[in-house]
């Protein structure tokens, strides 16, 4: 059963030093460290990853404005979410993650099973994971922002351009609806916040393209975690204008 944590840093700090300790019956909760729901994209993949894996974790959600979040973030080594903790191991870093999950959860799916499309799905994974800086600053991940005529500016279109290519590829090889076929993978945990930004600044999309975004948002994950987002108050006030 999934637990979600909403406190304050100096509760979630005892928290994970419980979870981070010698006693088996709490070990046996995974924690799933991450930010706003709102805007912190990697925080999503590692969300989506965890529960495609069917693992049972608590949500241990740091709140922007909290004085006890860089603390917080301490206890994971790259000071970065999301950062999970699982049967006395510590794993960062959203890739990583999926690794993590795929060797606890192998019949879970989270890589197609083929091998050819299995490499693949990494490589496209990878690019995600490592690539498309200036698309990830032009268009900063807000669910619950509308640009309806939002100029992209020129540094980030040749991301944008990537993205639909490796999106045309990949469903062109696999027939969808996801990047690898029938289910969801890996690749699509990691794409799937740059869905969001697709609809949010109102990038135009071939129908293809525009039946996969539509395929990721309406996937009930992505439904629950949305609900979390719109009822956040945390607000980035640089975010939240139409620049």
């Amino acid at each position: 059963m999934l637990v979600e944590y909403v406190l304050p840093c100096e509760k979630i700090i005892e928290e994970e030093a419980t979870l981070s300790g010698k006693d088996t019956s709490a070990m046996s909760q995974a924690a799933l460290t991450i930010s706003s729901k709102n805007y912190s994209s990697w925080s999503l993949r590692g969300w989506l990853l965890c529960r495609m894996a069917g693992l049972d974790f608590a949500e241990v959600l740091v709140e922007m404005d909290d004085e006890a979040r860089q603390e917080l973030l301490l206890l994971s080594p790259s000071v970065l979410v999301p950062r999970l903790t699982h049967d006395d191991v510590t794993v960062w870093d959203t890739l990583a993650i999926a690794e993590y999950l795929h060797e606890v959860t192998p019949t879970a799916g989270l890589w197609p099973t083929e091998r050819a499309a299995r490499a693949r799905c990494r490589s496209v994974s990878g690019e995600m994971h490592s690539g498309f800086h200036n698309l990830r600053s032009a268009l900063p991940m807000n669910l619950k922002a509308r640009h309806e005529r939002f100029k992209i500016f020129s540094g980030a279109r040749p991301d944008v351009e990537r993205v639909k290519a490796i999106w045309s590829e990949c469903l062109e090889a696999s027939s969808g609806p996801w990047l690898f076929g029938t289910a969801p993978t890996v690749a699509d945990a990691m794409y799937a916040p740059v869905c969001t930004r697709f609809r949010t600044y109102a990038v135009e999309l071939e129908p293809r393209l525009a039946a996969y975004v539509e395929t990721v948002l309406s996937w009930p994950l992505m439904g629950e975690w949305t609900e979390g987002a719109l009822i956040e108050p945390d607000e980035i006030v640089e975010l939240e204008v139409e620049f």
